[in-house]
């Protein structure tokens, strides 16, 4: 049984934590965790990004390319969402829509380059053919040099009317995704055949987001699962949009709380059904916008949590819609004018009611998230875990290559200013300063200074703040171990990693929130941690000790969830059997080598977003996350017991794995 020692954060900080200024006095309002030790993803180059039109007059212009470069935007996706299904890159055509002057595929890319960005691209799959997508390929890396890495094929098609929905232009005769998917290998074969170094994404839909898990009329399975299964082994990345509900700030922000379960089962669907080495397929997130404020400052604090929540769990690209967009409605949000305008800058719009947006090219509070995400988290660092319990304020950290370390809080409390004290764990700050950038309610542009303390601050009402830290002392650090990998029991899990030259120790950590549970520690490159629950997710980092006793940064995070008993007198398969994205039919079949008069079956949910609305042939029972199922049919030797109910959830439905029937845990079958 691997050892373990609980490592709480605030008892470290009393230990090594120097003595440094503070700008709160009196007892905090929340205590803001970060861990160094708990690494998560690595910002990539692509991470910061916005959707770009070209029924957008501004879409080519300097004004609006140096803005968006000066928010840090490092990828800008075009031709514009549904537009992608109808346009035409030739003759700059979009028969039945709108194509602004000066929007052609040269003007985008100057402005691209301007603004020291990457394009992702959208290939016309709706009324186009691979070899218009080829030819594209052609002229922009071929003829004109451009480069052009990723290209997405077709936008949002499960929204062809297959479903019922009918928003995006698809000629295809065979509108289902196995059709989508023939086409998308013939897309990417045929691009691939003019540049082999090129990266393409088919389209998938953000898990527990309508039609995830439906299964059409004449399907054999939902639209994730056919087109990983007949596409994934031929593209590189894959697709999802994201527009969250929400009518207020905390709304908002919560919906963001499902991004780690939403990319769990992403993953977990990839892993499945996309055939061979399934992580080479990365996940970009090209829309995103917020439902409430989207031009205030509830939108600004949607676009950083978003972005940096998604960034965390290993989306390498996250793109806003939209760059212009225009009003809706106008109204009053936290004192400032909202316009319920999907863009990042005004369009200088009057409404019919006479509420006129600002002057063009006005940033509106998103975009300084933006800037403040820049700020905050740039290429090639790593992001690590913070938190806080309370739920107004919200922390994400950013270790960088050169030693520093980044935070950023979030204060969701409209009229209130908050203080916090800040804890640390695997990170000493010197006592030097830090650098602050803030952005407030209504402000017009990030703040920068110095002043303070690295362990307390008080944050304005409704505001972002990056710190920017220096650690005490410049010691030599180990590589940090590359990525792990994972095998899993029902009770026990093995990490193994690749060897760093000039270790002698080795560290594996579980992630738990803001702190760490060591499991233990090793010499070699692998180690097996025991007596673990059956049916549950587990997130760890293995760290490199040199002989001087310094550790490293953490590795790259692995998640791995245990199973259930290889054997046992008792199996136990819950299927899903109809869905509708936001409920669900289960059924429960249930077998036991031992006659049963009566019996009871007990599961958790993984998620607490997830409800046993109604069962049948046993009663069923949920406290909490806990269901108890209680049947009074007969079980007899070997046999088989059916059970059903109506599932509901908000956000990704995961199905439990652990179920215990009398007591005793069962073997799961899918």
């Amino acid at each position: 049984m691997a050892s373990r020692r609980l490592f709480v954060v605030t008892a470290l900080v009393a230990a090594c934590l120097p003595a440094v200024s503070s700008t709160a006095t009196g007892a905090p309002d929340a205590t803001v965790v970060v861990n160094a030790n708990a690494g998560l993803a690595t910002v990539p180059d692509t991470a910061i990004g916005v959707n770009h039109a070209i029924w957008d007059s501004q879409l080519g212009t300097n004004a609006v390319n140096d803005l968006l470069g000066d928010a840090g935007v490092r990828m800008m996706r075009y031709p514009g969402g549904s537009y992608g299904d109808i346009y035409h890159w030739k003759d700059h055509t979009a028969p039945g829509g709108y194509v602004a002057p000066n929007t052609d595929f040269d003007t985008f890319m100057a402005g691209v380059r301007r603004a020291q960005a990457q394009p992702i691209i959208i290939a016309n799959y709706g009324t186009g053919t691979p070899q218009e997508a080829a030819d594209w390929v052609r002229y922009a890396n071929v003829t004109k040099g451009y480069g052009v890495k990723y290209w997405e094929i077709g936008n949002e098609l499960y929204g062809n009317g297959h479903y019922g929905a009918n928003w995006e232009a698809d000629n295809h005769p065979d509108k289902s995704p196995a059709g989508y998917a023939r086409e998308t290998v013939a897309f990417a074969q045929a691009m691939k055949a003019v540049d082999p170094t090129i990266k393409v994404g088919a389209v998938l839909t953000a898990p527990a987001n309508w039609p995830d898990a439906i299964v059409g009329t004449g399907d054999a399975a939902s639209w994730n699962q056919t087109v990983l299964s007949i596409a994934g082994p031929h593209v590189d990345f894959v697709i999802v949009h994201w527009y969250p509900g929400g009518s207020t700030t905390e709304q908002s922000l919560a919906s963001t709380d499902q991004v780690p379960d939403m990319m769990y089962l992403l993953r977990q669907q990839i892993t499945k059904y996309a055939g061979p080495n399934p992580d080479r397929l990365g996940v970009a997130m090209t829309e995103l916008n917020a439902t409430y404020g989207r031009n205030t400052q509830p939108g600004a604090l949607f676009a950083a949590e978003a972005y940096t929540s998604l960034l965390e769990n290993g989306v390498f690209n996250v793109d806003w819609w939209n760059v212009h967009n225009g009003p809706d409605k106008a109204s009053t949000i936290g004192g400032q004018p909202d316009f319920n305008d999907f863009g990042l800058l005004s369009s200088a719009t009057c409404l019919p009611d006479g509420a006129c947006e600002p002057p063009l090219n006005t940033p509106f509070a998103p975009y300084h998230a933006l800037k403040m995400l820049s700020l905050f988290a740039r290429p090639g660092d790593q992001l690590v875990r913070a938190g806080s319990a309370e739920p107004s304020i919200r922390a994400h950290a950013a270790r960088r290559p050169n030693g520093d370390l980044a935070v950023m809080l979030l204060n969701s409390d409209e009229n209130n200013s908050r203080t916090v004290s800040i804890d640390y764990a695997g990170y000493t700050p010197s006592a030097a300063t830090p650098t602050v950038h803030t952005f407030t309610n209504g402000a017009t542009e990030v703040v920068t200074s110095s002043d303070g303390s690295a362990t307390s601050r008080t944050l304005p009402p409704f505001s972002l703040t990056t710190l920017v830290l220096r650690p005490s002392g410049q010691a030599q650090l180990p590589t940090a171990p590359g990525q792990p990998t994972g095998s899993t029991t029902d009770r026990t899990a093995t990490i193994t990693w690749p060897s760093v030259p000039g270790v002698v120790k080795y560290e594996v950590h579980r992630q738990l929130g803001t702190i760490s549970e060591q499991w233990g520690e090793t010499s070699g490159t692998s180690f097996t941690a025991g007596n673990l629950n059956p049916g549950t997710r587990y997130t760890v980092n293995v760290l490199a000790r040199n002989a001087a006793g310094a550790v490293s940064w953490s590795s790259p995070p692995l998640t791995v969830t245990t199973g259930s008993p290889a054997e046992s007198s008792c199996t136990v398969r819950m299927s899903n059997v109809t869905d509708w994205s936001s409920g669900f039919v289960g059924a429960v079949d249930i077998t036991s080598t031992q006659a049963m008069s009566n019996w009871t079956l007990n599961f958790d949910w993984p998620t607490t977003r997830q409800q046993v609305g109604s069962g049948w042939n046993a009663t069923w029972t949920q406290t909490a996350s806990a269901v108890t199922v209680v049947g009074s049919t007969r079980i007899e030797p070997n046999g088989t017991v059916n059970t059903g109910f109506v599932g509901n959830y908000t956000g990704p439905n995961i199905t439990p794995t652990a179920f215990r029937l009398n007591g005793t845990l069962c073997h799961t079958t899918s």
